[in-house]
């Protein structure tokens, strides 16, 4: 269906077509993501230039008990609000009731010393920290529960594959660690991020902030910011707090993509060494043998496609100019909130998948005696044990492994004697172990347990990280109790100024 036009229609703003594909959709926008958030900086910067003189008592009083009324009013109207073209965009709309309700002078006056850049890049900032305190708790929740099967599978042997193809045994409490220290690294990434949000905008005006004597700090302290972004220029026209967000964002979807392919490789048939409960399985139409683990699918798309929504916003800013510009603006920001969605789905997901799946420990064994992965640490061994080099030991160990998979020998079949001819080619002499600690250097259960170093799989090296690793993560839940702890006493320093300044009335 076409848009309407008549004579003359485009000389009258807004014409149909903008208002229809451009202001409507925003002022949708609007309502859904940002707009308690204006009526909050509404409040405060109406309380701070009280504070500085530039509203009276009685002008002050009028402000706040309008906004009162058009905050209530809109709630109760925003589910039926639509956009009519009457008012440019959402803060018009909200600034045209304030008129209505106590005047065009007094209502006017609280746009003193601002303009919609700053207070849109503000509104912004408010909203992307509030996503990223939830972001954050997302992670923090991720990690417990990956923490939790971590330490219940400390022991439980798993095969790591490098290239593809099986390397060497370790845990499945330790592989799940490493996903736990990278989610760290990620929320490293996203603190830096987070600083930047952390610094209001406001008092930057259009682009060279105003004469009059505004308060910046103030109006920081009751948004809940932790500072100002001090160059005006560069609080409109800079872009990096957005793309800092979704650049780390991206990095930490790309990590868990490709933690969730592993997933993937682990549940095939061939490899099975994943096995996934019946509530995560999904049956064929056709075919009643198929047990198909498609939550990992959903999780793979899903990281993929929260990597998607941060490069959409990223790039947005693409070969813009460093001006004031609707590129960093409404439309971008709606849409990177996508990866936060992604994010809210994916992460809890993930989590309560890792808890309930469990390892085929037979198929395990079986890969590991086929693959001869542990023959790495038989070389190790003779070369502790017979004060061998390594590259001795090396030949010795690759002859044999050679044979081994030849023949459909393992470590625990091949003749003691194939061993000790090896041993004395390569070396010149009889080897000196026994039987049976050749055999045992050969088990996976010695190759974990003698990597002891730091991060390694062995049981004190694995728990002593298990432990940093708790700590780390009551850390991250301190952090994220302090933004909110902060966030309420902005609310609760507003809400006093707020009483303060409404009951002033001269």
């Amino acid at each position: 269906m076409g848009h309407a036009m008549t004579p003359g229609s485009n000389d009258i703003f807004p014409a149909p077509i903008y208002k229809d594909t451009v202001l409507a959709p925003l002022f949708e926008a609007m309502k859904r993501d940002h707009w308690r958030h204006l009526m909050r900086l509404h409040r405060a910067h109406g309380v701070m230039l009280a504070e500085q003189g530039l509203l009276a008592p009685a002008e002050i009083a009028a402000i706040l008990e309008g906004l009162d009324t058009v905050e209530a009013e809109t709630a109760e109207r925003l589910p039926t609000l639509v956009y009519t073209g009457e008012h440019e965009d959402f803060f018009f709309y909200v600034e045209s009731r304030l008129k209505a309700l106590i005047g065009a002078e007094t209502a006017g006056r609280l746009h003193t010393g601002r303009s919609r850049n700053d207070i849109d890049h503000t509104l912004f900032k408010m909203a992307l920290k509030d996503r990223m305190v939830a972001l954050y708790a997302r992670i923090a929740d991720l990690q417990a529960a990956l923490l939790d099967t971590a330490t219940r599978h400390a022991g439980t042997l798993v095969v790591a594959y490098t290239h593809g193809q099986p390397a060497q045994p370790t845990t499945w409490g330790h592989y799940l660690c490493a996903l736990v220290e990278t989610l760290f690294r990620d929320v490293e990434r996203l603190a830096v991020a987070y600083d930047v949000l952390d610094r209001s905008s406001m008092g930057a005006a259009a682009i060279t902030t105003t004469g009059f004597p505004l308060d910046r700090k103030r109006m920081a302290d009751l948004l809940g910011f932790r500072t100002f972004q001090e160059n005006a220029y560069g609080c409109i026209a800079g872009a990096d707090y957005t793309m800092g967000v979704y650049a780390a964002m991206k990095v930490m979807f790309l990590n868990l993509g490709r933690f969730v392919q592993d997933l993937n490789q682990w549940t095939g048939f061939e490899v099975g060494h994943l096995v996934v409960p019946d509530g995560f399985v999904q049956k064929s139409s056709i075919m009643p043998q198929k047990r198909n683990p498609v939550p990992v699918e959903h999780l793979r798309l899903m990281c993929s496609l929260g990597a998607g929504h941060c490069d959409t916003a990223m790039l947005a800013m693409h070969n813009t100019p460093f001006i004031d510009m609707n590129d960093n603006e409404h439309e971008v920001h709606d849409a990177g909130y996508a990866a936060f969605h992604v994010a809210d789905r994916a992460l809890p997901l993930l989590g309560a998948f890792v808890a309930a799946a469990s390892i085929d420990g037979a198929k395990v064994r079986a890969h590991i005696d086929a693959s001869c992965m542990t023959i790495t640490e038989v070389a190790d061994s003779l070369v502790r044990t017979e004060a061998i080099p390594f590259g001795a030991a090396h030949q010795i160990c690759s002859a044999l492994s050679k044979r081994m998979i030849a023949a459909g020998e393992t470590l625990a079949t091949l003749p003691f004697g194939v061993f000790a001819a090896s041993f004395a080619d390569a070396v010149g002499r009889a080897p000196t172990v026994s039987e049976g600690d050749f055999r045992r250097f050969g088990t996976p259960e010695h190759f974990v347990a003698v990597r002891t170093l730091p991060g390694g799989p062995a049981p004190a090296a694995l728990a002593a990280s298990l432990a940093g690793y708790r700590r780390s993560l009551e850390d991250l839940r301190g952090r994220i109790g302090q933004a909110h702890a902060a966030t309420a006493r902005a609310a609760d320093d507003l809400a006093a100024a707020v009483a303060r300044h409404g009951t002033a009335k001269g």
